[in-house]
């Protein structure tokens, strides 16, 4: 156990090292950077197994912070979810990805400094009950295509798509946070855990207990958020456990047949299709009565559809859906963003 707590504080340590000399924000002369008493913390904002974050600020130059606080001294495993988020988000700088701005390695803890945004997606839903405005709606799912479609370019996943994971600034602005379930995509593919993604947004082939995905994981995630965003309320909100949320799936989009998803009855966690309540199931996502709302935003449904696909090669792409009718009525510039955009 030493050797691996050795080997993660050394990780975290050249990983340190290597953003001070490459990716800072900061002067990089400035005696301030990576030293934990540059930032005052001034509330707590949330606390997980493993971090706590707070709001802070920069004594450099006033700006808010959010600092993600990493206890090294928990299980051996633990920190390693951290080293990564930071070692992936170190190269991603978009506008739609939450801004690494600092990292601060100490003896007990490893420090992620963040730039400070305001709300996440729940809390902003939370204050706009029944659903949110139509163009708000566009708007937010535009930016959220732009994030992972640049990441998907880079053959990251993000794995864990969640209202509470996107934040919103007061401006507006959505943007991709909380990396710590984040991989790599090895090509060709490879075989991660099927215990990630939130269950109300994980799909059904991980539920079913497939471990290789790609790119499609995400995108059933962004169908599931963009309806919440329309109705007001989760997609396919399950109150039990994976039985339960596979039945809330089929009985909109229909039990999954060998025709319909190749491959679907050799996945470890298929039963039989009655167990699914196969006499109610329907394979017409508009046939949901929650989606009645999406009939009145034109191609909004069909848009949804494209992205609850039970068979994962069948949902649309971020890129293909950043190019879909339901963006048409959009200014023609915002394509023409570049990434810092």
């Amino acid at each position: 156990m030493k050797s691996t707590l050795f080997w993660l504080y050394s990780t975290a340590h050249i990983l340190y090292h290597f953003y001070y000399n490459h990716f800072s924000l900061l002067q990089p002369t400035s005696p301030k950077f990576g030293k934990a008493d540059s930032y005052e913390k001034l509330e707590k904002l949330g606390e997980g197994s493993y971090a706590t974050v707070y709001k802070g600020k920069s004594k450099v130059n006033g700006k808010l912070v959010a600092l993600k606080v990493i206890r090294l001294q928990e299980e051996e495993g633990t920190p390693f979810t951290a080293i990564r988020e930071a070692s992936l988000l170190k190269g991603l700088k978009h506008a739609n990805i939450v801004l690494l701005h600092d990292i601060i390695h100490t003896k007990e803890t490893l420090t992620l400094v963040f730039e400070y945004v305001h709300k996440d997606l729940c809390q902003y839903m939370d204050k706009h009950p029944g659903g949110l405005q139509p163009d708000n709606v566009k708007l937010f799912l535009f930016q959220l295509l732009r994030g992972l479609s640049y990441i998907h370019q880079k053959h990251i996943l993000h794995r864990d798509l969640k209202p509470q994971n996107l934040l919103i600034s007061d401006m507006g602005e959505l943007k991709l946070a909380d990396f710590g379930l984040a991989r790599a995509k090895s090509v060709p593919s490879h075989t991660y855990s099927n215990e990630v993604v939130t269950l109300w947004y994980r799909p059904p082939d991980v539920l079913l207990g497939s471990t290789e995905y790609s790119t499609c994981l995400d995108m059933w995630g962004v169908g599931c958020i963009f309806i919440e965003m329309i109705q007001g309320v989760a997609a396919f909100p399950g109150m039990k456990d994976i039985q339960d949320q596979l039945e809330r799936i089929f009985l909109v989009l229909g039990t999954p047949s060998e025709e319909t998803w190749p491959g679907v009855f050799t996945l470890p966690h298929f039963k039989p299709a009655v167990e699914f309540g196969s006499d109610l199931s329907t394979d017409k996502l508009s046939m949901c009565v929650w989606l009645f709302r999406l009939g009145y935003v034109d191609h909004a449904e069909e848009l949804a559809s494209r992205f609850l696909q039970c068979f994962p090669k069948n949902r649309f792409s971020a890129q293909a859906a950043l190019n879909h009718d339901y963006f048409s009525h959009l200014p023609p510039r915002l394509w023409e963003l570049s990434d810092s955009q």
